[in-house]
């Protein structure tokens, strides 16, 4: 699991509209904002990224560029886009299986006809423009996920006061 304070692994990935997203070019204000969801069969992921779509703009203008991804194919991600108005929230899809141990992701492999084969869990992170890790939170259920709202409320706080990413020691160092 990376830790926060050090450099975020590399993710790459391509986006429904555009060319390859790579969190190395990311140059937001304060925060790039990676939503790794479980994809298109999911119902949770489904709320969880309507709201993500409906506060997109006011992360924006706390200067955070929020993105959204899943290891599904190109067009259930599309499908995911348009069944769930997700707006104009950059949706990468087709995130490889090797992304899961350097970011922590767990994966579950398909119970349902429904589900892929093997999927991502849910990961948020937050990185700085400097590609430091400030926030991580991954779930190996579909369900408790971080609050996106608090998460922006407290953005500005963050940024005034100068506060650091906690958790920044390793486990053997205690």
């Amino acid at each position: 699991m990376p830790l926060p304070r050090t450099k975020a692994p590399e993710m790459r990935f391509p986006l429904l509209d555009g060319p390859d997203w790579r969190l190395s070019a990311q140059r937001p204000q304060t925060f790039t904002l990676i939503v790794v969801y479980r994809g298109l069969h999911c119902g949770i992921c489904k709320g969880y990224l309507g709201r993500l779509a409906a506060l997109a703009p006011a992360f924006r203008a706390a200067g955070t560029a929020p993105v959204a991804v899943s290891a599904d194919p190109q067009d259930r991600a599309e499908r995911a886009r348009s069944d769930w108005n997700l707006g104009d929230v950059p949706i990468g899809y087709g995130l490889t299986m090797d992304h899961a141990g350097p970011w922590g992701l767990y994966v579950s492999a398909a119970r349902r006809d429904s589900e892929p084969p093997r999927f991502f869990e849910p990961g948020l992170f937050l990185v700085r423009p400097d590609g430091a890790l400030f926030f991580t939170a991954t779930q190996n259920m579909p369900f408790a996920r971080p609050d996106l709202g608090a998460i922006l409320d407290y953005l500005p706080k963050i940024e005034a006061g100068g506060i650091p990413a906690r958790g920044e020691l390793e486990p053997a160092a205690l």
